[in-house]
């Protein structure tokens, strides 16, 4: 659980990053799936370090 815990932080990282670039772009269909992906996957990786703890317990 703990590398698929920094791999969807760092997709969360990358999509917000995306959504700010899209932002400059003006595309609006980016600006929302970047976003959402972000917050979908920001919380999946807070949640379980609020769950489990960082390191994880296996």
């Amino acid at each position: 659980m703990n590398l698929l815990m920094v791999l969807f932080g760092l997709i969360a990282i990358l999509s917000l990053v995306a959504a700010f670039r899209a932002i400059k772009a003006k595309n609006v269909l980016a600006i929302i799936f970047g976003l959402a992906s972000g917050i979908v996957f920001g919380w999946f990786v807070i949640m379980t370090i609020v769950h489990q703890g960082y390191p994880p317990a296996i």
